[in-house]
């Protein structure tokens, strides 16, 4: 696991969603919305059938958004549109409570089942504010979203060994032992990397984005000197991109890992 490999999400850290430029206008239609709280609306147009997202879930989602403003009547609507998953044909995939994406997001989200499709209406406060995203959203924008969740991914974890230590919490600088193989056809396929290669055991913060997403979430919770097994999904791991040649595109993942000690406890 080295930190050149295991960032993801670098198209929507830090609020930020991946954004280009289209000039179609379109005005929506009269909706009810429903408000979630101040700032934040939604309309739900399909419900789904599948699990229900909670406030921290890891979600897989595609997308829609445009700018909220009036057309030459004065009549609010649909505007620019500025940024679409659905165009590019594939979801984004982010954990929920985070600060990852903008706020109206990672409340607006929260009650969707898989399958579901949602409008939300974003209001400044709880999109990009006074800032805006330049050149594509202006500073104060109202924002327009119609978004589909795709899926909960989830990390399938098995505890191998006990541990009978502090717990390690979302903050805390955690050291690791690993070994990572590829899981092909429901079973350990070919190792790619050993914390046992350089002798020592792996630091990093845990909730931080220093790793890829299964470890933040398989591993809080732990017990120093618990090992554990993590089968992590690709969207979780590496997904389309893979890793250095050793992962491939699209790649389930198996790591076995020991909780060494954890800084400060």
């Amino acid at each position: 696991m080295r930190k050149y490999a295991i960032i993801i999400l670098a198209i929507i850290m830090s609020g930020t969603l991946l954004l280009t430029g289209c000039n179609n206008k379109e005005t929506a239609p009269v909706v009810s919305w429903v408000v979630m709280e101040e700032g934040l609306s939604k309309v739900d147009s399909t419900l789904g059938q599948g699990a229900t997202c909670g406030t921290d879930d890891f979600v897989e989602v595609h997308y829609t958004g445009w700018l909220w403003e009036a057309d030459e009547n004065g009549v609010l609507g649909k505007g620019n549109q500025f940024d679409s998953s659905v165009e590019r044909g594939t979801p984004i995939a982010f954990p929920l409570g985070m600060s990852m994406v903008i706020p109206g997001w990672d409340k607006g989200l929260v009650g969707m089942n898989v399958g579901g499709k949602r409008s939300l209406l974003i209001e400044p406060a709880m999109g990009y504010g006074p800032a805006g995203r330049p050149p594509v959203i202006p500073a104060n924008a109202t924002l327009f979203f119609d978004v589909e969740l795709v899926s909960l991914p989830k990390v399938d974890i098995e505890i191998l060994e006990e541990g009978d230590g502090a717990i390690a919490e979302l903050g805390d600088k955690v050291s690791m032992n690993y070994t990572g193989w590829l899981w092909e056809n429901g079973e350990k396929g070919t190792q790619f990397d050993s914390s046992t290669n350089t002798g020592r055991p792996f630091q990093f913060t845990l909730g931080a984005g220093q790793v890829i997403a299964g470890w933040d979430r398989g591993i809080e919770g732990m017990k120093i000197g618990q090992k554990t097994r993590l089968i992590i999904p690709s969207v979780m791991g590496y997904g389309a991109r893979g890793s250095g040649g050793r992962i491939p595109p699209n790649a389930t993942l198996c790591f076995d890992v020991e909780l060494v000690s954890i800084e400060g406890k």
